[in-house]
Parts: C-alpha cells; sequence; structure tokens
C-alpha cells in the first residue's frame, strides 16, 4: 500500500500538513515527499511493490503535471511498450508512472482504460486544476473533504482529513472528480439484461477468469504471501496461485487459542497444495487489548466489519513482525458476488441480484475497508482477485436465478467451476459457508460481547444509544464500537451508511446480530 494526499490551498505549508499526513505512515513506510502543486501540496508515503529503487518515487512529473497514486495497474508493461512507441520515455520500472502519458494521450477518458486497483490525485498545470479518481469496486481507499477556504482535499484515509475538515465523505468509487464536479466512469453493478449462458458455460468462464484474476496480482518484485483461512474462496486462490506459480507459496492463518475452528481446514488445505503454511493463535487479552486501534485504524463503528477485522489485524501484524512479505493475496469480495449464508432467504432471482449489487456497490465501507486497513496499517498490500474487474464484470450478468442457492450448496457455481481440477481436496471445495469473525473461532464474538456488558450498565447503555442520532447502536456491544469510534472521529458516523445485517425485508433474515450463527441455515457452517 501507499498513501497520497492532495489539495490546492496554500492553508497549510508542508511543515502543517506533515503531522496529518503521518498519521497514516504506515501505509508507506519507504519514503515520503511532499510537493508543490500549484499554490497547494500533493503527498505520498511510499511502499516499493513495483520499481524498487528511487527512482519509482512519487509524485511523478511531466511538464506542468504531477501525479500521486496509490494502486496497481494489471497489463500496464503492454501499454507501456504503446507509450514508448508514440514517443514517451520512463525513467523507472514503475507501473504509476503511465498515468501522466495516459493522461495526456486520453485525457479524462484514461480512467475508463485502467484495468487496476487505484486511488489517485493528478494534478493539471496547464488548467491549474486538480483532478482525483478511484477504481470501480473501491479497493484502494481515498476520502476529502472541503477546508475553511472552500478548497476540496484528498487524501487515502478518513484520519488524514480529521481536524482538517468539518466533514469526510469515501470518494465514490468508479468516479473521477475533473475539478468540479465527480462523474462516474465505470458501473459494474448495474445489469439491463442476463446473459443467455446456460450452467456450464457460466462455470467455464468463472474458472478461466478467476485463474486471470489471480495471474494478473501475482506480478511483483517484493515478496508475495496468501491470507488462507481454509474457507472456499481463499483456498481457490492460494490453490491456483501455486499451480500458476510452479513453487511453493507462503500461506498465512490465524484462530483463537481455545476454539480455533478454520485453523484445521487451513491446515488442509496447505498441506494438500504443498504451501509453506503459518499459523498464529491468538488469546482474549490480544483480542481486547487490539480492539481500540483497530476501530481507529478501520474507522467504522459497523459491527461486522470491526469484528472480522481483529482477527486479520492480528494475523497481518504478526506477518509483518516475523516474515519479509510485502504483497498479500485475500479472497475478498465472492460473498457478495456468490451470496451469502443468508441470501438462500432471497425470494427471487430479482432480490438476490439487487441484494448482490448493493453489497458491491458498498463494499468499500465494509470487507473491502477492513481488507485494506488490517493489511495496509501493518505495511502490507493488499490484492483481490475476485474484484478482477472482468470477473466481476462478468458474473454481475450472469442470470441470477442460476446463482440463488438451488443446489443445497451455496456459491454451487464457483465450487462447480473447479471440480474438476482436483486444485482443492472436497473437504475445502464443498465446505459450507462459514463467516471469518465466526471461524477464527466463535469464543472471540462471545468474549467480545461480553466484554461490553462489563462497560456499561443497562441504564448507561440506554442513555449512550440516546446519544446518537445518526444509525443508533442497538446493543452494548455496537454502544462500544460507536464510543470507541467517535473518540477518533467525532461527528464524522455519516462514512458509514448503515450497519453491515442481512436484508430485514427477507422472511429468515429478521435478526438482530450480523452472524451467520443466528441464522436458521447456519447448520454445519463452522464447525
Amino acid at each position: 500500500m501507499c498513501c497520497v494526499m492532495g489539495f490546492l490551498s496554500d492553508l497549510y505549508s508542508p511543515e502543517t500538513i506533515r503531522p496529518y499526513f503521518d498519521r497514516t505512515k504506515s501505509r508507506g513506510p519507504d519514503d515520503t515527499r511532499i510537493e508543490k502543486a500549484g499554490n497547494g501540496l500533493l503527498c505520498f508515503h511510499r511502499l516499493a511493490i513495483m520499481g524498487l529503487d528511487v527512482s519509482g518515487m512519487q509524485p511523478f512529473s511531466r511538464g506542468k503535471n504531477k501525479v500521486v497514486c496509490n494502486g496497481e495497474l494489471y497489463g500496464w508493461r503492454n501499454q507501456k511498450k504503446e507509450l514508448i512507441c508514440r514517443g514517451y520515455s520512463f525513467v523507472s520500472d514503475s507501473d504509476c508512472e503511465l498515468l501522466l502519458p495516459l493522461y495526456e494521450e486520453y485525457g479524462l477518458n484514461m480512467f475508463r482504460m485502467l484495468d487496476a486497483e487505484f486511488a489517485m490525485i493528478l494534478y493539471d498545470g496547464e488548467k491549474d486544476r486538480l483532478i482525483a479518481a478511484r477504481d470501480p469496486i473501491g479497493i484502494r481507499p481515498l476520502y476529502y473533504g472541503f477546508f475553511s477556504d472552500g478548497a476540496i482535499a484528498f487524501a487515502s484515509e478518513a484520519q488524514n482529513l480529521e481536524g482538517l475538515c468539518p466533514e469526510i465523505l469515501p470518494f465514490p468509487p468508479g468516479h473521477y472528480y475533473d475539478g468540479e464536479r465527480f462523474v462516474r466512469y465505470a458501473d459494474l453493478t448495474t445489469v439491463r439484461e442476463p446473459l443467455p449462458d446456460d450452467l456450464e458455460t457460466v462455470c467455464r468462464n468463472i474458472r478461466e477468469k478467476l485463474i486471470a484474476g489471480v495471474e494478473k496480482r501475482l506480478d511483483a518484485d517484493a515478496p508475495l504471501g496468501f491470507l488462507l483461512s481454509g474457507g472456499l474462496d481463499s483456498s481457490l486462490v492460494c490453490a491456483i496461485a501455486s499451480r500458476l506459480l510452479g513453487r511453493k507459496i507462503r500461506t498465512f492463518a490465524i484462530g483463537m487459542d481455545l476454539d480455533p475452528i478454520d485453523l484445521k481446514y487451513a491446515q488442509i488445505a496447505a498441506d494438500y497444495i504443498g504451501a509453506e503454511h503459518t499459523a498464529f493463535h491468538m488469546t482474549r487479552d490480544e483480542v481486547l487489548a487490539a480492539l481500540d486501534e483497530v476501530i481507529r485504524m478501520l474507522g467504522t463503528w459497523d459491527i461486522t466489519t470491526v469484528r472480522a477485522s481483529l482477527g486479520m489485524y492480528l494475523c497481518c501484524r504478526a506477518i509483518h513482525e516475523h516474515t519479509d512479505i510485502r504483497v498479500l493475496l485475500t479472497g475478498e469480495i465472492s460473498d457478495e458476488l456468490f451470496g451469502y449464508k443468508y441470501t438462500d432467504f432471497a425470494p427471487s432471482a430479482e432480490a438476490f441480484q439487487q441484494e448482490s449489487k448493493k453489497r458491491i456497490d458498498e463494499l468499500h465501507m465494509y470487507d473491502v475497508l477492513r481488507a485494506d486497513r488490517c493489511i495496509s496499517v501493518n505495511s502490507l498490500e493488499a490484492r483481490v482477485p475476485f474484484g478482477d474487474l472482468d470477473f466481476v464484470r462478468y458474473v454481475m450478468q450472469v442470470d441470477p436465478e442460476l446463482k440463488r442457492n438451488r443446489y443445497g450448496m451455496g456459491k454451487y457455481l464457483l465450487r462447480h467451476a473447479f471440480e474438476n481440477d482436483h486444485i482443492l481436496p472436497d473437504e475445502i471445495l464443498w465446505r459450507q459457508k462459514a463467516a471469518f469473525s465466526d471461524a477464527v473461532g466463535h469464543s472471540m464474538v462471545d468474549d467480545l460481547k461480553a466484554y461490553a456488558e462489563t462497560v456499561y450498565t443497562d441504564e448507561a447503555f440506554r442513555a449512550g444509544c440516546a446519544r446518537y442520532d445518526y444509525r443508533p447502536p442497538f446493543t452494548k456491544e455496537s454502544l462500544l464500537y460507536r464510543d470507541i469510534f467517535e473518540k477518533y472521529y467525532p461527528g464524522q458516523a455519516a462514512m458509514i451508511v448503515d450497519f453491515w445485517m442481512p436484508n430485514p425485508d427477507w422472511e429468515g433474515c429478521r435478526v438482530s446480530d450480523p452472524s451467520a450463527r443466528v441464522l436458521s441455515n447456519y447448520g454445519a457452517s463452522g464447525v
């Protein structure tokens, strides 16, 4: 990961902005640069992944133009060859050096050409304007707000803008800001007509496109690792990568010391693919000790996101402390495409599709936010193969009737797509879905709830909930998270649209806790 920040305003000098920018120094510990751009600044913390020497340091400049980008551009080597043929020259092996030549060639249409996970800020020196853009899913973070002089400011994380802007908002994924307004350049989730492909054609395409998505994300000049929970999604990513690389990969998992449900499955998957596997354990005390820091670095009060982040944060912290890994591939975004446990209750194919669209459109506030922060705060970079643009675009166009659980097994299409490859044992490929926050061990969520009970009396709980008009807490656990959030981001709760919960309009989903454990179809999940 890297960190970017930019604005056109003379309110802040490099010296006065530096403390705000350094709040996220862990995103880019290798180098820092703050440069003038017009009457403002462009700021960059670097985590070197592609083009590791100093020539890859940003901002990149061409003439009067400058750019900073936290991103990975896939297929950039071919684009670079084309630009060289057009007369452009390059000084580094960084993929992001292509951005200014692309802007000179294509202007704001360049964003439609990017197969990338990115958040970027570009200063057009000829027009004296600041342009910003974010990838279509929002895998890379970007926020904005307005200074007291009315100037818009952009930064990788909300904490960079806290104290500078009275209101901080997430930059909308799939949009660019042209100096005056936000413009949507990509929409992956609006489907007018589903594809006519039959089940076998769909599964064949899913297989090919996911393999391609993994292969792109293996391109790095820094050491690669893989998060392996033992669930279907991360196990598939690991198995595909292992086969593509033709060598032993390094995988990592974490679980509670008392009841680590996922660790046994992660070990089974790792043994099957021949990975160099490391399992970490966490205790109740470690979870509770990390809670404040996790909510601070997340910038959320959502119950599901906080719960799921605790294990991921502690796992990534251990990877950072004990290995040389710099890039981690993960299994996020599969659930939103193929279904959760609760989407088994979708009353129709259309309802399933609309739920999928909503979840992917909002992912940047939930699972994608979790993966980014837990990994980046530990000076690592996340790559998400299930977020590959071609893969997401295709799966969203698949007839939702095929994606619904009509097979007695969730995510059937994904499982069937790899059934004949035998890259995973059947007990992993056909394992029931279990949420990460449950599968690290049921005791973790139980410990969190029990701890919240010790913090608030019933009277204090009622009074505490009454303090919040926007998305008020409804359990002692949720009040605890909200109170911690407000300590670091006072009055900024609207950065998150709502609690991540099963759709309450569906029969079987009207629950008071986001854990899949409360659903009637939980069954063999998480055992």
